[in-house]
C-alpha cells in the first residue's frame, strides 16, 4: 500500500506535526508513505515539495488578496478565513500517480484550491481527509465561535463586515465546496469525537463517511525525566512552581493568553506567596510581548522548534495550562501528558477528552477566569502531583500511542481501497 500524505507546511503547526509522525509510523510498519508540501524545510527524504516557489507563494498572496477585500481591508480576521480558490493541481506529480490512498491533512492558505481537491476525487483515487479544525465542514471559517450556520448551509456570515448575507462570500465557497464534494466520496477523519460530532451535524457532510482517530504521539519521545536537570539545562528555576504555556503565537487571542494572565493576577491577590514561589514559562513565538503583565516572574522562551528541548521544557514544567477557546484535540495537551505534566484547559472541544477533571489535571468551566485561578491551585497546591503525573502518562499511553493510532489508519484505508473496489 502506498500513501501520499498532503499537507501545507512540513513542520510548521500542530497538524504538520500529526501528519509528519504518522507517516513516520507508517514506514515503521511497512507501509510506505510519503508526504507531499508546499513549504518543505528539511532533507526527509520521504517528503516531497512542490516545484515553483513563486508560483506557490502567488498562490499564497493571492488567496489572502482576495480574504482581505472581502473583509474590506481589517487584517484582524485574515487568517481565520481561507477559500481556497488557488493551488497546485498535483494529479500530476508522480508521488500522486504511484499512491493507492491520497490522504489530506491541513492543506489550506495556497496548497489546494476546491478545483484542485475536484480533481483529485475525479482521478478515482480514495481520499482521506483529516480534520485538524472544522473548515472542511463549513465554508470559510477554522473556528465556528458557536455559530451554528454550518449545519444549515453558511451564509450572513459573522467574520465579514456586516454580517454578510444570503449570497455573501461564504454563501458562494459553501456551494462551491458542494459542487466539489458531488465528485465522489471522502472519508472524514476528525481527531477527536468532539469534531466528529461536530462534522457529523453539517449539512455540507450529509452522506460522506465520518469517524474520529486522535492524533500520534511518539512516547519514545515524549516521555517522563528528570525535572532538575531539565530545569537546569534550560536556565530555569526549580525551586518554583513553574506554569507553562505552550502557542506557536502567544499574542493568538484564541489560545487564551490573557485569560492565564487574569487568572495568575487573581491568586498573586488572594495568595501573595505564590509571588515568590511560582513561575510562568512562555513558549512560542511574541513571548517577550506578554511577560511583562503577569503578577509572577516569567520566562518566555520563544519560538522553539528542537524537539529535545521542547521536551526538556515540558519535563521541567510543575503544570501545563491551554485556555484556547476552540481547540480540537490538542498536541500540546498530549505531549505535555505524556512527559507525566498535569494539564489544564477550558471545557471546550476536545481537552474534555484528554484531560480527566482532577485524574489527571483539571478542566476548567468555559472562559471563567475564577475555575481557571482554582484548577491552577489545585494542582499546585493541592493536589497529589505525583499521582496526577502517573495517570497523565497512562492516559496517553492507553489512547495515543503513536502504534495504535498507525493501525486505526490502516484499516480506514483498507475500507476506502474495499470501496473502491466494489464501485469498479
Amino acid at each position: 500500500m502506498r500513501v501520499l500524505i498532503v499537507n501545507t507546511s512540513e513542520q510548521a503547526g500542530g497538524a504538520a506535526v500529526a501528519a509528519n509522525r504518522l507517516m513516520h509510523a507508517l514506514n515503521n510498519y511497512g507501509v510506505k508513505a510519503k508526504m507531499l508540501v508546499r513549504q518543505k524545510s528539511t532533507n526527509e527524504i520521504t517528503v516531497v515539495g512542490l516545484q515553483g516557489w513563486w508560483r506557490q507563494r502567488w498562490h499564497f498572496l493571492w488567496e489572502r488578496l482576495v480574504v482581505l477585500l472581502h473583509l474590506h481591508g481589517n487584517r484582524q480576521r485574515l487568517f481565520e478565513l481561507d477559500i481556497a480558490n488557488a493551488g497546485t493541481d498535483i494529479t500530476r506529480c508522480e508521488e500522486f500517480q504511484e499512491a493507492d490512498i491520497i490522504h489530506l491533512h491541513w492543506i489550506n492558505q495556497g496548497m489546494l484550491s476546491l478545483g484542485d481537491i475536484k480533481k483529485i476525487l475525479r482521478s478515482g483515487k480514495p481520499v482521506v481527509w483529516t480534520m485538524h479544525d472544522i473548515w472542511p465542514a463549513t465554508a470559510i471559517c477554522h473556528l465556528t465561535l458557536g455559530c451554528s450556520n454550518f449545519r444549515t448551509g453558511c451564509k450572513n456570515c459573522k467574520y465579514l463586515p456586516g454580517g454578510g448575507g444570503n449570497n455573501d462570500l461564504a454563501a458562494r465557497v459553501w456551494k462551491r465546496k458542494q459542487a466539489m464534494l458531488a465528485q465522489g466520496n471522502i472519508t472524514f477523519v476528525a481527531c477527536s469525537k468532539w469534531l466528529e460530532q461536530e462534522a457529523k451535524s453539517s449539512a455540507l457532510l450529509r452522506g460522506q463517511t465520518i469517524t474520529s482517530i486522535p492524533n500520534p504521539i511518539d512516547l519514545t519521545v515524549f516521555c517522563p525525566g528528570s525535572r532538575e536537570e531539565a530545569c537546569q539545562a534550560e536556565g530555569l528555576p526549580s525551586d518554583k512552581n513553574l506554569i507553562l504555556f505552550v502557542c506557536q503565537r502567544v499574542t493568538n487571542p484564541h489560545k487564551g493568553m490573557q485569560y492565564l494572565i487574569d487568572a495568575c493576577k487573581k491568586l498573586a491577590e488572594e495568595k501573595p506567596e505564590m509571588k515568590e514561589n511560582t513561575g510562568v514559562v512562555i513558549l512560542g513565538g511574541h513571548a517577550d510581548e506578554v511577560a511583562d503583565a503577569l503578577p509572577f516572574p516569567a520566562y518566555p522562551l520563544g519560538y522553539v522548534s528542537d524537539r529535545q528541548r521542547i521536551v526538556r521544557i515540558y519535563r521541567a514544567a510543575s503544570m501545563f495550562v491551554l485556555p484556547s477557546l476552540s481547540e480540537n484535540l490538542p498536541n500540546t495537551i498530549m505531549e505535555a501528558m505524556a512527559c507525566g505534566v498535569p494539564c489544564l484547559g477550558f471545557r471546550v472541544g476536545g481537552i474534555p477528552e484528554e484531560i480527566d477533571h482532577r485524574k489527571n489535571g483539571y478542566v476548567a468551566d468555559y472562559q471563567s477566569v475564577d475555575d481557571l485561578a482554582k484548577g491552577i491551585d489545585w494542582i499546585l497546591n493541592e493536589a497529589d502531583r505525583e499521582a496526577l503525573s502517573i495517570e497523565a502518562v497512562k492516559k496517553v499511553r492507553h489512547h495515543y500511542a503513536t502504534q495504535q493510532v498507525m493501525v486505526r489508519y490502516i484499516e480506514v484505508y483498507q475500507q476506502a481501497l474495499a470501496q473502491k473496489h466494489l464501485k469498479l
